[in-house]
Protein backbone atom coordinates (compact mmCIF):
# COMPACT_ATOMS: atom_id res chain seq x y z
CA UNK A 1 0.00 0.00 0.00
CA UNK A 2 1.03 3.63 -0.54
CA UNK A 3 1.10 5.72 2.64
CA UNK A 4 -0.58 9.13 2.58
CA UNK A 5 2.61 10.98 3.50
CA UNK A 6 4.78 8.98 1.11
CA UNK A 7 6.82 7.20 3.78
CA UNK A 8 8.23 3.73 3.35
CA UNK A 9 6.55 0.99 5.40
CA UNK A 10 9.48 0.98 7.87
CA UNK A 11 10.03 4.75 8.10
CA UNK A 12 9.41 6.99 11.10
CA UNK A 13 7.68 10.33 10.76
CA UNK A 14 10.04 13.32 11.13
CA UNK A 15 10.97 13.58 14.82
CA UNK A 16 12.18 16.70 16.62
CA UNK A 17 13.00 17.07 20.32
CA UNK A 18 13.39 20.57 21.76
CA UNK A 19 14.90 20.50 25.26
CA UNK A 20 14.38 23.02 28.08
CA UNK A 21 11.06 24.03 26.57
CA UNK A 22 9.63 25.13 29.93
CA UNK A 23 11.50 27.54 32.18
CA UNK A 24 10.62 26.27 35.65
CA UNK A 25 10.60 22.47 35.30
CA UNK A 26 13.71 20.58 36.41
CA UNK A 27 13.66 18.91 32.99
CA UNK A 28 11.46 19.48 29.96
CA UNK A 29 11.15 18.94 26.24
CA UNK A 30 8.72 19.27 23.39
CA UNK A 31 8.68 16.14 21.24
CA UNK A 32 7.21 16.33 17.75
CA UNK A 33 6.54 13.14 15.80
CA UNK A 34 4.99 14.27 12.56
CA UNK A 35 1.92 16.25 13.60
CA UNK A 36 1.84 14.75 17.10
CA UNK A 37 3.26 17.17 19.67
CA UNK A 38 3.69 16.35 23.36
CA UNK A 39 5.10 18.58 26.08
CA UNK A 40 6.98 16.55 28.72
CA UNK A 41 7.98 18.13 32.04
CA UNK A 42 9.84 16.52 34.95
CA UNK A 43 9.30 17.81 38.49
CA UNK A 44 11.35 16.77 41.53
CA UNK A 45 9.95 16.52 45.08
CA UNK A 46 11.93 15.59 48.19
CA UNK A 47 9.43 12.99 49.35
CA UNK A 48 8.09 9.63 48.25
CA UNK A 49 4.74 7.80 48.41
CA UNK A 50 4.15 5.61 51.49
CA UNK A 51 4.65 2.34 49.59
CA UNK A 52 8.23 3.17 48.54
CA UNK A 53 10.93 1.39 50.63
CA UNK A 54 13.06 3.51 52.97
CA UNK A 55 16.02 5.14 51.21
CA UNK A 56 14.64 4.69 47.71
CA UNK A 57 13.02 7.05 45.23
CA UNK A 58 10.08 6.90 42.87
CA UNK A 59 9.27 7.86 39.28
CA UNK A 60 5.70 8.37 38.14
CA UNK A 61 3.86 10.01 35.26
CA UNK A 62 0.68 11.86 34.44
CA UNK A 63 -0.85 12.17 30.97
CA UNK A 64 -3.51 14.44 29.56
CA UNK A 65 -4.69 15.75 26.23
CA UNK A 66 -5.67 19.36 25.63
CA UNK A 67 -9.30 19.84 24.55
CA UNK A 68 -8.36 20.79 20.97
CA UNK A 69 -5.43 18.42 20.58
CA UNK A 70 -7.69 16.40 18.27
CA UNK A 71 -10.00 17.10 15.37
CA UNK A 72 -12.93 17.70 17.72
CA UNK A 73 -12.91 19.27 21.16
CA UNK A 74 -12.86 16.85 24.07
CA UNK A 75 -13.84 17.65 27.65
CA UNK A 76 -11.10 18.19 30.18
CA UNK A 77 -10.75 15.44 32.77
CA UNK A 78 -11.30 18.01 35.51
CA UNK A 79 -14.70 18.81 34.00
CA UNK A 80 -15.64 15.13 34.36
CA UNK A 81 -14.29 15.06 37.96
CA UNK A 82 -12.21 11.98 37.16
CA UNK A 83 -9.39 10.84 34.92
CA UNK A 84 -10.57 9.21 31.70
CA UNK A 85 -9.83 5.45 31.48
CA UNK A 86 -7.62 6.06 28.44
CA UNK A 87 -5.52 8.73 30.18
CA UNK A 88 -5.18 6.56 33.27
CA UNK A 89 -4.01 3.57 31.22
CA UNK A 90 -1.50 5.64 29.25
CA UNK A 91 0.03 7.36 32.26
CA UNK A 92 0.50 4.00 33.97
CA UNK A 93 2.33 2.78 30.85
CA UNK A 94 4.59 5.85 30.83
CA UNK A 95 5.31 5.51 34.55
CA UNK A 96 6.18 1.80 34.27
CA UNK A 97 8.38 2.44 31.25
CA UNK A 98 10.40 5.19 32.91
CA UNK A 99 10.75 3.37 36.22
CA UNK A 100 12.41 0.55 34.29
CA UNK A 101 15.20 2.98 33.45
CA UNK A 102 16.00 4.11 37.00
CA UNK A 103 17.93 2.67 39.92
CA UNK A 104 15.66 3.84 42.74
CA UNK A 105 18.33 3.37 45.41
CA UNK A 106 20.56 5.89 43.61
CA UNK A 107 17.68 8.33 43.23
CA UNK A 108 17.31 8.59 47.00
CA UNK A 109 14.18 9.63 48.84
CA UNK A 110 12.68 11.84 46.16
CA UNK A 111 9.96 11.57 43.54
CA UNK A 112 10.25 12.61 39.90
CA UNK A 113 6.89 13.17 38.22
CA UNK A 114 6.75 13.33 34.43
CA UNK A 115 3.80 15.34 33.10
CA UNK A 116 2.97 14.50 29.49
CA UNK A 117 0.52 16.95 27.92
CA UNK A 118 -0.58 16.35 24.35
CA UNK A 119 -0.73 19.66 22.52
CA UNK A 120 -1.66 18.04 19.22
CA UNK A 121 -2.53 14.41 18.61
CA UNK A 122 -2.07 12.62 15.29
CA UNK A 123 -1.41 9.07 16.49
CA UNK A 124 1.32 7.67 18.72
CA UNK A 125 0.80 10.03 21.66
CA UNK A 126 1.59 7.37 24.28
CA UNK A 127 4.85 6.31 22.65
CA UNK A 128 5.85 9.94 22.06
CA UNK A 129 5.19 10.50 25.78
CA UNK A 130 7.55 7.67 26.67
CA UNK A 131 10.31 8.90 24.33
CA UNK A 132 9.98 12.54 25.34
CA UNK A 133 9.33 11.68 28.97
CA UNK A 134 12.68 9.92 29.14
CA UNK A 135 14.46 13.03 27.86
CA UNK A 136 12.74 15.17 30.51
CA UNK A 137 13.68 12.59 33.17
CA UNK A 138 17.31 12.56 32.03
CA UNK A 139 17.48 16.36 32.17
CA UNK A 140 16.05 16.39 35.70
CA UNK A 141 18.62 13.83 36.85
CA UNK A 142 21.36 15.86 35.18
CA UNK A 143 20.30 18.93 37.18
CA UNK A 144 20.28 16.95 40.42
CA UNK A 145 23.84 15.82 39.66
CA UNK A 146 24.98 19.33 38.79
CA UNK A 147 23.45 20.71 42.00
CA UNK A 148 25.21 18.05 44.08
CA UNK A 149 21.96 16.42 45.20
CA UNK A 150 22.99 13.13 43.57
CA UNK A 151 26.41 11.52 43.57
CA UNK A 152 25.72 9.03 40.77
CA UNK A 153 23.32 9.08 37.85
CA UNK A 154 20.33 6.85 38.70
CA UNK A 155 19.49 6.18 35.05
CA UNK A 156 20.49 2.67 34.01
CA UNK A 157 19.05 2.53 30.50
CA UNK A 158 17.79 4.80 27.75
CA UNK A 159 14.12 4.21 26.93
CA UNK A 160 12.18 4.77 23.72
CA UNK A 161 8.64 3.99 22.62
CA UNK A 162 7.20 3.56 19.14
CA UNK A 163 4.15 2.05 17.50
CA UNK A 164 3.53 -0.22 14.55
CA UNK A 165 0.43 -1.73 13.04
CA UNK A 166 -1.15 -3.69 10.24
CA UNK A 167 -3.19 -1.64 7.77
CA UNK A 168 -4.69 -3.32 4.71
CA UNK A 169 -2.69 -6.43 5.65
CA UNK A 170 0.58 -4.46 5.49
CA UNK A 171 2.86 -4.00 8.51
CA UNK A 172 3.72 -0.31 9.00
CA UNK A 173 5.94 1.59 11.44
CA UNK A 174 4.79 4.67 13.36
CA UNK A 175 1.12 5.02 12.43
CA UNK A 176 -0.40 8.45 12.07
CA UNK A 177 -4.07 8.93 12.94
CA UNK A 178 -5.57 8.15 9.53
CA UNK A 179 -3.67 4.86 9.55
CA UNK A 180 -4.24 4.07 13.23
CA UNK A 181 -7.99 4.68 12.95
CA UNK A 182 -8.35 1.88 10.37
CA UNK A 183 -5.59 -0.44 11.56
CA UNK A 184 -6.42 -4.13 11.74
CA UNK A 185 -3.71 -4.62 14.37
CA UNK A 186 -2.09 -2.04 16.63
CA UNK A 187 1.09 -2.59 18.65
CA UNK A 188 3.01 -0.28 20.98
CA UNK A 189 6.55 -1.18 21.98
CA UNK A 190 8.84 0.21 24.69
CA UNK A 191 12.51 -0.82 24.68
CA UNK A 192 15.93 0.13 25.97
CA UNK A 193 19.16 0.92 24.12
CA UNK A 194 20.15 -2.76 24.14
CA UNK A 195 17.08 -3.63 22.10
CA UNK A 196 15.51 -5.36 25.11
CA UNK A 197 11.75 -5.07 25.43
CA UNK A 198 10.25 -3.30 28.45
CA UNK A 199 6.60 -3.50 27.44
CA UNK A 200 4.62 -4.62 24.38
CA UNK A 201 0.93 -3.79 23.93
CA UNK A 202 -0.69 -5.53 20.97
CA UNK A 203 -4.37 -5.50 20.04
CA UNK A 204 -6.32 -7.08 17.22
CA UNK A 205 -8.55 -4.12 16.39
CA UNK A 206 -10.04 -5.53 13.19
CA UNK A 207 -8.88 -9.14 13.26
CA UNK A 208 -6.76 -11.57 15.19
CA UNK A 209 -3.06 -11.71 14.36
CA UNK A 210 -0.45 -14.44 14.35
CA UNK A 211 2.72 -14.76 16.41
CA UNK A 212 4.69 -14.29 13.20
CA UNK A 213 2.88 -11.02 12.49
CA UNK A 214 3.56 -9.88 16.04
CA UNK A 215 7.27 -10.54 15.56
CA UNK A 216 7.24 -8.59 12.27
CA UNK A 217 5.73 -5.61 14.11
CA UNK A 218 8.23 -5.91 16.95
CA UNK A 219 11.11 -5.92 14.44
CA UNK A 220 9.75 -2.73 12.90
CA UNK A 221 9.57 -1.17 16.37
CA UNK A 222 13.15 -2.21 17.15
CA UNK A 223 14.30 -0.40 14.00
CA UNK A 224 12.31 2.69 14.96
CA UNK A 225 13.56 2.52 18.54
CA UNK A 226 17.19 2.62 17.40
CA UNK A 227 16.48 5.70 15.32
CA UNK A 228 14.65 7.40 18.19
CA UNK A 229 17.58 6.60 20.48
CA UNK A 230 19.91 8.48 18.14
CA UNK A 231 17.56 11.48 18.21
CA UNK A 232 17.39 11.37 22.03
CA UNK A 233 21.20 11.26 22.25
CA UNK A 234 21.51 14.23 19.92
CA UNK A 235 18.99 16.19 22.02
CA UNK A 236 20.93 15.38 25.21
CA UNK A 237 24.34 16.16 23.76
CA UNK A 238 25.28 12.52 23.34
CA UNK A 239 25.26 11.61 27.04
CA UNK A 240 23.07 11.33 30.10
Amino acid sequence: MVREDGRAFNELRPVKITTDFVKFAEGSCLIECGDTKVLCCASVEDRTPPHVPYGEGWVTAEYSMLPRANRERSKRDVAKLKLSPRSAEIQRLVGRSLRAAVDMSRLGERTITIDCDVLQGDGGTRTASVTGGFVALALACRRLLEDGDLHANPIRHWVTGVSAGIVEDTALLDLMYTEDSRAQVDLNCVMNELGELIEVQGTGEGRAFTAAEQQDLVRLCLKGGKELLAIQKEALGGKL
